[in-house]
């Protein structure tokens, strides 16, 4: 088996730091020391621990952009939407603290989709970032070009989806739906149907496409429930 080189060997000690300890753990000793190399290495093959931290954010976006990849693969647009929606808050689910990092939301955590000029911060590269948001995009883009909705700026539907969606998920994270029984089927995807219906969506038709969305989101957890659940949870929109 061949080794991995040292850069990727690098990049996976951090993500399996940042799992376990989170950003402030991502120092270059103890990244060496994970990945078995001198400390140096950090230096040699990012150029420090904030351009490693940029590294670690864009493999995130890369590994929900394979994500999104898999579950956004209907014709219905609006079913791929919600697939995506459901599909973002899991993955943040599983990897928090990477979140938070994708996000700008920790305190080493100071990227963002493309460079800017004001800051010194490194930024998330445009294409890492890109390579998960066009998915959202495209679905939107499908829905206007469709007629589903009403005529606006891709862009713009695409921006009221990613921040009603990661809105929920910081909510979530922080333990703000703790009494409700199933968070994203109860309130999620809800709430996008609602954002939709508001942007021109027929509802009954928003309600089926979200339903087929949410049934195959269950059979993969083997979740029987969460189909009663969400019929229960949409008849009060």
């Amino acid at each position: 088996m061949v080794n991995p080189d040292p850069r990727s060997r690098l990049l996976k000690a951090a993500i399996r730091l940042l799992a376990t300890h989170g950003p402030t753990e991502i120092k270059a000793r103890s990244v060496s020391s994970e990945a078995g190399l001198s400390t140096m290495g950090v230096y040699t093959h990012f150029g420090g621990v904030s351009e490693l931290l940029q590294a670690v954010a864009e493999e995130g976006f890369r590994q929900q952009a394979d994500i999104f990849r898999q579950v956004a693969n209907t014709q219905d647009a609006m079913t791929d939407l919600c697939a995506i929606a459901l599909a973002c808050r899991d993955f943040a689910m599983r990897n928090a603290h990477l979140y938070d990092l994708m996000f700008g939301l920790s305190i080493q955590g100071r990227y963002g989709p493309v460079r800017g000029e004001s800051t010194t911060a490194p930024k998330v590269g445009a294409d890492a970032f890109m390579a998960s948001y066009s998915h959202l995009r495209g679905g939107c883009e499908r829905l206007i070009k469709g007629n589903c909705v009403r005529q606006m700026e891709p862009d713009l539907m695409a921006a009221q989806l990613w921040s009603t969606l990661h809105g929920f998920i910081l909510l979530e994270l922080g333990g703000h739906f703790a009494a409700t029984l199933n968070p994203p089927i109860e309130i999620l995807v809800p709430m996008c149907i609602n954002l939709v219906v508001g942007l021109g969506a027929d509802r009954e038709r928003a309600k089926a496409s979200a339903a087929i969305a949410v049934a195959d989101w269950a059979s993969r957890q083997c979740d029987t429930k969460s189909m009663a659940q969400f019929l229960n949870a949409v008849n009060t929109i």
